[in-house]
């Protein structure tokens, strides 16, 4: 009885010790590596969308009267307007078509055979299609359309002829982004609006206008 007993307790106690020494053995998973820690993705700036915005510069600008002598005008003043468009980004090429109307006070006079020979405009607007590149935020680019105003020459005391001429315009600018919404612009702008005819001076009138200007726009 008492031999039973001792050799039932060593059985008892092999197998506890062999099951410690088993699960000892099995391997424990390996620790999970730390979550990567994340940060906000940078984005390049996109220039597709609609826009309005204001633009305002100053005009000068070359007016030859063949009529009268040949006489010559460098009208020249200040412009303020609005500005409307539309760009579409494929890769880092930027296109796009922009209108603006432009309040003008472009105007000047030179003596000639009849007194004062003047030319003025009082507003001017543009329909252009631009190509930018873009530098993320900072994109340069090339422009060109049509351009139209008032062009208004002749003689005070005398007579003044009018009309609302269509041209054609060129240039090129540089825009920035400082928001996702909100960037500037300086762009120089050569504006030909052809001649006009003057009943006064006997011969037609040449108004060309070089501008610089800057705006701000807002990209919906």
């Amino acid at each position: 009885m008492k031999r039973a007993l001792i050799l039932t307790t060593a059985i008892t106690g092999l197998g506890f010790f062999t099951q410690a020494a088993t699960a000892a053995d099995i391997a424990r998973p390996a620790p999970r590596a730390p979550a990567p820690v994340t940060t906000t993705q940078y984005r390049a700036f996109d220039w597709t969308g609609f826009y309005l915005g204001l633009n305002g510069g100053y005009g000068w600008g070359d007016s030859k009267f063949t009529g009268a002598g040949n006489a010559n005008t460098s009208p020249e003043g200040a412009l303020l307007g609005g500005t409307i468009g539309y760009n579409y980004q494929w890769g880092q090429t930027v296109f796009g078509v922009e209108s603006d109307i432009d309040w003008n006070n472009a105007k000047g006079s030179t003596p000639c055979v009849l007194g004062s020979c003047e030319t003025k405009s009082n507003w001017l607007g543009t329909t252009r299609l631009r190509l930018g590149y873009a530098f993320d935020r900072l994109m340069p680019y090339v422009t060109g359309g049509a351009a139209y105003g008032n062009v208004k020459t002749g003689v005070p005391g005398v007579g003044f002829n009018s009309d609302t001429k269509v041209g054609w315009t060129a240039g090129g600018g540089l825009e920035y982004a400082f928001t996702p919404n909100w960037s500037v612009k300086a762009e120089y702008l050569h504006v030909d609006l052809g001649k006009i005819n003057c009943a006064v001076c006997g011969g037609d009138v040449k108004f060309n206008e070089e501008i610089v200007r800057g705006g701000i726009n807002y990209k919906f």
